[in-house]
């Protein structure tokens, strides 16, 4: 039976996956999630059900669309396939409780500003409107650790972006989020998460100006790097920090 949920859980990931795809690259560009439909951006050809399977679609058509030939970004299938990975591991983890219910929309939420941020280097008030009186609501609900601690965690995740963004270091997007990161994940696992961002953002910022994808002082987006730290902080928070006192102590 545990298999048959793991299978439904993966599956529900992809099909949400495709969805905030969408949402990530329509939302910020004003536009609707429901007209028009889906279509290829180069030719035009309103996509049908056979191109619209999550990830299975962009092996079959070899990563091209299957009316002109165009290739398709990789984006779309490594956002769904993202998505149902992590839809099961929240499940394995925390299983149908209130803290499996919220990793998965903290999934949503990061795969969703992911896109939007690599596509556009915005992340859109209308997301975080969406997904904050969810979390809000559910947070209080998570076991084991007291409200005070997620308080402090948004204020303190806001506040430290916030600093970072009057030096112009950081956008006010990121603070927006970090705070509502900072609120999902409490205290002082916020800390966690922020270090991992700053972390992997400069270790992939400096090879991509290695191999010359970018340019020196040229921004790069740091939503996915906060989304990234506030899931691992998340998962493993807890654990890491423990590891960590009980090397150092």
């Amino acid at each position: 039976m545990a298999i048959f949920i793991g299978i439904y859980v993966t599956l529900l990931g992809l099909t949400v996956g495709s969805f905030l795809n969408v949402v990530g690259l329509r939302i910020p560009a004003g536009e609707s999630l429901l007209h028009p439909p889906s279509k290829c951006p180069k030719c035009g050809a309103r996509l049908k059900s056979l191109d619209l399977i999550p990830v299975l679609s962009y092996l079959l058509a070899r990563g091209k669309c299957r009316h002109c030939g165009t290739r398709v970004s990789p984006v779309y299938p490594f956002g769904e396939a993202i998505t149902g990975v992590l839809f099961l591991v929240m499940y394995l983890k925390f299983g149908p409780t209130f803290e499996g219910i919220t990793g998965m929309l903290l999934v949503c939420l990061s795969v969703t500003i992911t896109v939007s941020d690599i596509r556009y280097m915005l992340i859109p008030d209308k997301v975080l409107l969406f997904f904050a009186p969810l979390f809000l609501l559910l947070v209080p609900f998570m076991a084991d650790v007291p409200l005070w601690h997620h308080l402090l965690g948004a204020l303190s995740g806001g506040g430290v972006l916030f600093l970072l963004a009057l030096f112009g270091g950081m956008g006010i997007g990121d603070v927006k989020l970090f705070a509502l990161l900072g609120w999902v994940i409490g205290w002082p696992n916020v800390i966690l998460a922020f270090l991992i961002a700053c972390s992997l953002g400069a270790a992939v910022g400096g090879i991509l100006q290695l191999f010359g994808t970018i340019q020196r002082r040229q921004p790069v987006p740091f939503g996915p790097f906060l989304a990234l730290g506030a899931l691992l902080s998340f998962l493993f928070g807890p654990d890491i920090i423990s590891a960590y006192l009980s090397f150092i102590g």
